[in-house]
């Protein structure tokens, strides 16, 4: 089992994980907002959905549409890469989120009017959308793998707009699944390497830290106490850059090139230990931890928070006595008898065992004769007989 201080060393770590995760993700989203690197994804995606990697037809009008050309400020130009998009590929001035009930009603239209913006398709004699005029123009959309994937929606609509409609919804939520797994790993690759850079431009080696922690007390209560008050604030993780960085700073770990490679003196002659190798695999450790995000991180520390609590009490008090092992003697009660002298004698009267069974009566014990029926058994010392009594006196009066 681990003890308290693996425990609150195992939680200082996390903690330092989750605070090095936010500082990784605020350096993304400001490049991100440079590159717009997620509407690339986007477009590539919608290109990929309509079969049209070249952007020359349906591509084209749909993103032409009044209904998706809204979203953003510029004319539509196609990305340059017909592949998946690269880690930094930059979205211009493409939307970054397309909702797809705009997507449905775009597609819907181009089969129903036509893909050109003109006089003809904006007459309102124009053709009416519904399932008759979409079947019958469906070759408008001038891309058989579209036209057939119209039709098949078409068909399970049984003649109703709306459930085209969400048929068509469905379609493009799914297909974006794949757009968001595309963009998720990209942004876990970015963040490594932003992390590794974070990790060696502060030189945040987790493999010291660690050993810093479990040898100063000071520092771990202190980490543990900071982490313990992250714990309860659930907006702890919406902090920017500079809040993340001031957290770190306070924290008072052997982090940053102050004093050279190490700025904790080492008290170990060992080679490997002080080697560039231990510091390389620390860095490494700590670039793939900001993978993970901060909400993880947070997530872990609460659990252990949990566990803490759990454990702490019974390293503070001994365990109580099992009340059946508190009540293992029988009870016994002792009787003094006066005399006619005073005290002359005692009875002292046991219960029967746990299990029915009276007690083998002692040399010289005076039965009751009760005995049988309350299972107690009589003993006496000294205990004066009738006939040493002295002869009452009185009477009842008249």
């Amino acid at each position: 089992m681990f003890n308290s201080v693996i425990l609150e060393v195992a939680i200082g770590i996390i903690f330092l994980f989750g605070l090095v995760s936010m500082i990784c993700s605020a350096i993304r989203e400001g490049i991100e907002a440079i590159t717009k690197t997620r509407a690339a994804y986007l477009e590539r995606g919608i290109r990929e959905l309509l079969h049209d990697r070249d952007a020359q037809n349906v591509a084209k009008s749909f993103f032409e549409h009044p209904m998706i050309n809204s979203l953003f400020t510029a004319d539509y130009t196609p990305g340059k890469n017909t592949k998946q998009p690269g880690l930094l590929d930059l979205g211009k001035r493409l939307p970054s989120y397309i909702p797809s009930k705009n997507f449905a009603l775009a597609l819907m239209d181009i089969a129903a009017r036509g893909s050109k913006n003109n006089a003809v398709s904006s007459d309102p004699n124009a053709v009416e959308m519904s399932i008759a005029s979409i079947r019958a123009n469906i070759l408008n959309i001038q891309n058989i793998p579209v036209q057939r994937a119209m039709l098949t929606a078409l068909d399970t609509a049984q003649g109703d707009l709306d459930r085209l409609q969400q048929n068509l919804e469905k379609w493009f939520d799914s297909s974006m699944d794949r757009v968001s797994g595309w963009y998720k790993r990209s942004t876990q690759w970015i963040l490594f390497i932003i992390g590794l850079v974070v990790a060696v431009g502060l030189n945040i080696n987790t493999i010291k830290i660690a050993d810093y922690l479990f040898r100063n007390d000071d520092a771990r209560k202190l980490i543990v106490a900071q982490a313990e008050n992250a714990s309860k604030d659930a907006t702890f993780t919406q902090q920017s850059y500079d809040q993340a960085k001031a957290n770190l700073d306070a924290l008072q770990l052997p982090i940053g090139w102050a004093n050279g490679i190490n700025p904790e003196p080492d008290h170990s002659n060992s080679v490997f230990w002080n080697g560039f190798f231990i510091y390389l695999l620390g860095w490494l450790l700590t670039a793939f931890a900001a993978t993970l995000g901060a909400p993880f991180w947070f997530d872990m520390l609460n659990k252990i928070m949990v566990i803490r609590g759990t454990v702490k009490p019974s390293e503070k008090s001994p365990e109580e006595g099992s009340e059946d092992r508190q009540n293992d003697k029988p009870n016994t009660v002792t009787i003094q008898l006066a005399g006619a002298n005073g005290v002359d004698g005692t009875h002292v009267i046991k219960p029967s065992n746990g299990n029915g069974v009276k007690p083998a009566p002692q040399e010289g014990a005076v039965m009751d004769p009760e005995s049988d029926v309350d299972t107690c058994v009589l003993e006496t010392e000294g205990i004066t007989s009738d006939e040493d009594l002295p002869q009452a006196e009185g009477g009842i009066s008249k």
